[in-house]
């Protein structure tokens, strides 16, 4: 039998209601002011439909590339120690909370034409990241990628050994052992982990505009397609692109409900 219901002291009570509505209200604005009757032709626009097509490529690209490298620096942080692994994981973790347009930088001096990398991809591989829509999928992917390191981890130290050691004794191999138990066990978390880094990198503007610009058809993802139309003065084309990204982030978030607290 569950017990008595909790009731919140009467100032706690305003107090979440207030935080509640604070949050709430933006939402509420959004959606009052959308153009509901004609919204699917403002979706139809070409433009509209151009930087939703980007944002769909760029962004399903850094989700896989984030889990691509997320997934290895997890396990090591989760399972290998080694001097200065706190500082590493702290490291890797910044995107988290750094200004989106101070990444964009960072990565310019990473990856410009004048970066610690950019001259030799140049000259050994003729590529170049800034401006272009592999360096919109690297922005976005420097932004999600600590999403799967921070739910990867938390699953691999949470999952349970036991497991391991017996396929090892039955004389499974590491990699085997990795792919046919470790992964497994962690899978609910890394599908949490994947599905956020995607949201995170649909919803980027900030890095994304510094380091790859917002050439129509090349850069110009959902979010910069938004300022356009703010700044171009289509307040409704910018509300209808808006409505997109929150369906987006309210479905990632209701279908994963806590899981991803979980890890955190």
């Amino acid at each position: 039998m569950s017990g008595p219901r909790a009731r919140p002291p009467a100032l706690v009570a305003l107090a979440a209601a207030g935080a509640a509505a604070f949050l709430l209200l933006p939402l509420a604005g959004l959606a009052w002011r959308a153009p509901w009757s004609s919204l699917g032709a403002e979706l139809a626009d070409p433009g509209a439909r151009t930087a939703l097509r980007l944002s769909l490529v760029c962004s399903l690209w850094a989700a896989a590339l984030s889990l691509a490298a997320g997934l290895p620096l997890a396990w090591v942080l989760a399972r290998v120690p080694f001097p200065g692994r706190r500082l590493v994981r702290a490291l890797v973790l910044v995107p988290l909370v750094l200004p989106p347009v101070v990444g964009g930088v960072a990565l310019l001096l990473a990856f410009g034409r004048r970066g610690l990398l950019g001259p030799p991809l140049e000259a050994w591989f003729s590529v170049r990241l800034p401006f272009t829509t592999a360096g919109a999928v690297v922005a976005e992917t420097f932004v999600a990628l600590p999403f799967v390191v921070v739910t990867a981890e938390a699953a691999f130290r949470g999952a349970d050994r036991r497991y391991e050691e017996a396929a090892r004794t039955l004389g499974a191999r590491p990699g085997v052992v990795l792919r046919r138990v470790t992964l497994p066990l962690a899978r609910p978390a890394l599908v949490a982990g994947a599905a956020l880094a995607w949201a995170r990198a649909l919803g980027e503007f900030g890095a994304t505009i510094t380091f790859a610009g917002n050439a129509p058809g090349r850069t110009s993802t959902l979010p910069l397609e938004v300022y356009l139309e703010l700044e171009a003065g289509r307040l409704r084309s910018a509300i209808a692109l808006s409505l997109v990204l929150l369906a987006v982030s309210v479905a990632v978030l209701v279908a994963l409900r806590d899981r991803w607290l979980r890890a955190l």
